[in-house]
């Protein structure tokens, strides 16, 4: 990922990351979070139920609601995490965003980065 800053190009030295999953039911959201943290994938998720998406699918404006997990994580599982939630999902095409978290509380950066297995 590259960021830009003041019309120069900087690759992105974040070590962690905000991952954004929207879900369509309670059940696949705790799956996946559940499986996340177990496989040391991620160091927290939180589901965030209610939310309400308006989105544009096979041409047709469609509406739902969903649930929003926030995924805690590092950058080096990023691919794997990934593929895990492609595997867990239940929709043909997952929303997967990785945020870079540029600052933070540097104590609970450190329990990210403790938290989260290196090797996966």
């Amino acid at each position: 990922m590259m960021i830009v800053i003041f019309g120069r190009m900087q690759a992105n030295s974040s070590p962690h990351y905000l991952i954004y999953v929207t879900c369509g039911s309670e059940e696949n959201a705790r799956e996946i979070a559940e499986a996340l943290v177990a496989e040391s994938l991620a160091a927290c998720v939180n589901i965030l139920p209610g939310i309400q998406s308006v989105y544009r699918w096979d041409g047709k404006l469609e509406s739902a609601s969903e649930y929003l997990l926030l995924i805690k994580t590092r950058r080096e599982v990023f691919t794997t995490l990934r593929e895990r939630v492609c595997k867990l999902h239940q929709y043909e095409l997952p929303e997967i965003i990785a945020v870079p978290i540029e600052a933070g509380l540097q104590p609970y950066l450190n329990w990210i980065t403790e938290s989260v297995n290196h090797d996966a």
